[in-house]
């Protein structure tokens, strides 16, 4: 037989376990969540001056000269990368370490675009 406080301790440490493991899809289901977030990848616009100056403040930077491709997180501006110097800016309050690749690699595509087969000229071998 066991001493009724250790029984007590035993049992509100169960208690503890059974709260703790409950909790958990709760922190799934919330990360998965998150990773149906929509994104939108854009170039920057006019309108968009006041949100990358606001961004560029929350990264501690001023705002580089130049155009930028823009990454929206549920129509909220989270990240920039710049397409003359490759100068990124972030939310520091927003998960966008995903991002910053799909940044880097549409701003290369910008501005080395590939050629397209479909309009290019088709050249005939002469005999």
């Amino acid at each position: 037989m066991m001493h009724p406080e250790i029984e007590q301790f035993m049992a509100a440490e169960r208690v503890e376990m059974l709260r703790r493991d409950a909790r958990r899809p709760e922190r799934e289901a919330a990360q998965t969540r998150e990773d149906l977030a929509r994104i939108e990848l854009r170039l920057c616009r006019v309108s968009d001056n006041d949100a990358l100056a606001e961004l560029a403040e929350l990264s501690e930077r001023d705002v580089p000269a130049g155009s930028f491709v823009l990454a929206f997180v549920d129509g909220r501006l989270v990240a920039a990368h710049s397409l003359d110097g490759g100068c990124v800016l972030a939310d520091p309050f927003a998960r966008t370490a995903h991002l910053r690749g799909l940044l880097k690699l549409r701003a290369e595509q910008i501005q080395k675009p590939t050629p397209s087969r479909r309009f290019g000229i088709l050249r005939r071998a002469t005999a």
